[in-house]
């Protein structure tokens, strides 16, 4: 195992944990793809909250258990890390929290529109979709994953399950988990006073330029 490499998940559990999008129990999973290989190393324990280095796991992208210890039902969400490993090659970081105000959306099956400027700004200018349910670690739960995702898009909720997101770096994606979370937070508070307003269409487009703009001078943020 690749001490730099275990190290680098075990700072991003941590970050996601500092991040505040994630239950109390800390449920969840990071997933790093290494560089130059077809496999990922994998957080393996009960929990992202204190999770300890000789609980991460090395992962080929075919599913295959290749160093470390992996629980069964961890083990069970290893196809829907590897799935968008496969399908993003550009995706160097994936995410499953149960973050509650996103996972909320989830189990209401209901997704979460693009009323947050920020998830215009950060590739989800059409919001974040519901990926139907399927149970845990089957075949048709990362069939509907991959039925719901359009090209570019970073997060996608599971119904009655959590959230997902995948992006090329995991400062990216703790960033779109955050943003994600605050977008259902912020429509969970809008239902009580007539409900969140998406942003217009046309302007969608605008706040994703500023985006790139803040990216390019070094100054992005949510």
């Amino acid at each position: 195992m690749d001490k730099d490499l275990v190290d680098q998940v075990i700072d991003v559990a941590q970050r996601v944990v500092a991040s505040g999008a994630i239950s109390a129990n800390g449920h969840g999973n990071v997933s790093l793809r290494v560089p130059g290989a077809e496999e990922m190393y994998f957080t393996a324990g009960p929990s992202l909250r204190n999770h300890a280095p000789s609980a991460v796991v090395r992962v080929g992208l075919d599913g295959t258990l290749l160093e470390g210890d992996l629980p069964p039902i961890q083990g069970a969400v290893v196809a829907m890390h590897t799935a968008m490993y496969a399908d993003h090659l550009d995706v160097g970081c994936v995410l499953h929290t149960h973050s509650p105000y996103a996972t909320a959306y989830a189990v209401a099956h209901r997704p979460i529109g693009c009323w947050v400027e920020a998830l215009a700004m950060f590739g989800l200018p059409t919001g974040v979709p519901l990926a139907s349910y399927g149970p845990r670690g089957s075949d048709q739960a990362v069939a509907n994953i991959r039925a719901s995702i359009t090209p570019g898009v970073p997060a996608v909720l599971l119904a009655n399950h959590g959230v997902l997101v995948f992006h090329r770096t995991p400062e990216l994606a703790i960033l779109v988990g955050g943003i994600v979370e605050e977008a259902a937070q912020a429509g969970l508070n809008a239902d009580s006073i007539g409900g969140p307003v998406e942003i217009p269409e046309e302007l969608r487009a605008a706040a994703l330029q500023r985006a790139m703009v803040f990216e390019s001078q070094g100054t992005a943020h949510a």
